[in-house]
């Protein structure tokens, strides 16, 4: 256990004011887990200063840090871009504007002891009323057209064996990600242990989801459905 290098990617968007605290802060909490780490930083479109942000974190810590820059929006892109260059025998990714470093660094203790499954979070609580019913329908529309045993589809961090090679190959650019994700899990066998995760708390700015996005998601995953059957 001690010698798997763990790659985290963190897709990262408009997050210059807040994203260097957020990185030092999963660096302090990650330091005294077994066997080393890389994180990876993917600033995709960001019209801020993001980037250089990430470079001089990846200055600063040099080894534990990388960074990408990629104009192309999208968290499947970043998150594809982050896979692809990771070297890690265990690969996560996340969503830094939610994930404290407490619970990435549980879900991670989880991977490492459980090194043959995909951990991932499960998110028991949300903002507010509407939000618990738009994800209550999404989750529960998921598990009807992929047959899927588990919740919370879009639940973050998620961690996997590098031998898990069928999702090394996602193909989904936007949120749709993670409904291919645990499609995947699904048809490949891969066992899947969710964590739940009380918190809704964010580092900073508003989540965009809204009626209209959610109802892309909707479609979109009726649309994945088609696809990979």
């Amino acid at each position: 256990m001690s010698s798997q290098l763990i790659s985290i990617i963190l897709p990262i968007h408009n997050q210059a004011d807040h994203i260097k605290p957020i990185v030092e802060d999963y660096l302090a909490q990650l330091a005294n887990l077994p066997g080393k780490f890389e994180i990876i930083l993917v600033s995709n479109a960001s019209t801020d200063n993001t980037y250089n942000v990430a470079c001089e974190l990846a200055n600063k810590y040099n080894g534990q840090i990388k960074t990408i820059d990629t104009p192309i929006a999208g968290w499947g892109h970043a998150v594809k871009l982050g896979l692809k260059e990771a070297k890690g025998d265990l690969l996560c990714y996340t969503n830094s504007a939610r994930t404290s470093s407490e619970i990435l660094k549980l879900i991670l203790i989880y991977a490492l002891s459980y090194s043959n499954v995909v951990i991932k979070a499960n998110r028991k609580i949300r903002d507010n009323f509407l939000r618990r019913l738009g994800s209550l329908i999404y989750n529960l529309e998921c598990r009807a057209l992929f047959d899927l045993p588990n919740w919370d589809i879009n639940g973050t961090p998620k961690v996997f064996p590098r031998s898990f090679n069928k999702l090394l190959d996602l193909s989904r650019d936007d949120d749709l990600i993670d409904a291919e994700f645990n499609a995947i899990c699904r048809k490949e066998g891969y066992q899947i242990l969710e964590v739940p995760v009380l918190s809704t708390r964010r580092h900073s700015g508003k989540s965009t989801t809204n009626f209209k996005s959610a109802l892309k998601m909707y479609w979109g995953a009726y649309k994945l459905w088609q696809n990979i059957t």
